[in-house]
């Protein structure tokens, strides 16, 4: 995985290099190999950089580079650390790239554990990021039952209905949670009073009981329950969530039986992470 992030960031590096530029080539896009270089400036998933550092290594003012970062940022493909105003590749970039060394570490870390909890309860447990108004399977255990869910590592579920995409707003700062919560409302304002009460309930829910839940609000046959994982090391927010079909295990049964092993787990996953 490791060769695969690297030779994708030699590639964007090859087609940000200014040498590759011939002068008489219309249909070359300068504003798009300058956010390639920014790309290519993160050598690993933990470099975190700031505007004056990638400046200076693509060689470009950093008034120009400050509008390449945010709107790469704006698009995913950078994420921005609050705490010390640098970035890093964001989930986007991961996708085009493979992984990084820091998110294979937390899947590396969580797998043994959510595949001990699926083993434990029938269900199947993911681990999960936002992906615009998304979240995005990226690690998946199944359980020993022959009734599940047929949700994929890079299935995309939606934000403001399920289980996973509800804790992921429950754990998310304010104003981030405020900002997708509008667009949310733009994207379907019929349905949004219905999307805000749940958003809401989960907020609640994981502020009282560390876990929130999705009981037929997405599709009327699938359970699920969802706790935000903090990750740290500048990562963007995860979740990790416990489903299966309605049909095998009921909401009770999942609210009383599964959602202490699913916050145990999680929490176990934190103190590997060293969070």
């Amino acid at each position: 995985m490791a060769t695969r992030s690297k030779t994708a960031v030699q590639n964007a590096q090859a087609l940000a290099t200014p040498a590759t530029r011939d002068p008489q080539d219309r249909h070359f896009v300068t504003a798009l190999a300058r956010g390639l270089k920014v790309l290519s400036c993160f050598k690993s998933g933990e470099e975190r950089l700031g505007n004056q550092e990638l400046a200076q290594r693509c060689k470009l003012p950093k008034s120009t580079v400050t509008r390449l970062t945010h709107t790469l940022t704006r698009l995913d493909y950078l994420h921005h650390i609050e705490e010390s105003g640098r970035y890093r590749l964001g989930v986007a970039a991961l996708a085009l790239g493979g992984t990084t060394l820091a998110r294979l570490d937390v899947k590396e870390v969580s797998r043994p554990l959510m595949q001990a909890l699926a083993n434990a309860t029938s269900t199947l447990v993911s681990l999960g990021t936002r992906d615009d108004l998304a979240m995005l399977y990226i690690e998946n255990c199944r359980g020993y039952s022959l009734v599940t869910l047929r949700l994929e590592i890079g299935s995309r579920i939606p934000l403001a209905s399920t289980a996973m995409g509800r804790a992921y707003l429950a754990g998310a700062e304010p104003a981030l949670r405020q900002g997708l919560e509008e667009r949310l409302r733009a994207l379907d304002p019929l349905q949004w009073p219905r999307l805000q009460q749940g958003i809401a309930q989960a907020i609640a829910d994981v502020a009282a009981h560390g876990c929130c839940s999705s009981f037929g609000d997405w599709h009327a046959e699938i359970h699920a329950i969802a706790v935000p994982l903090r990750t740290g090391q500048g990562l963007p927010p995860m979740v990790v969530n416990a489903a299966c079909p309605a049909t095998a295990t009921s909401a009770e049964m999942l609210t009383q039986a599964v959602r202490p092993r699913l916050i145990e787990t999680v929490r176990a996953i934190e103190a590997q992470l060293g969070h």
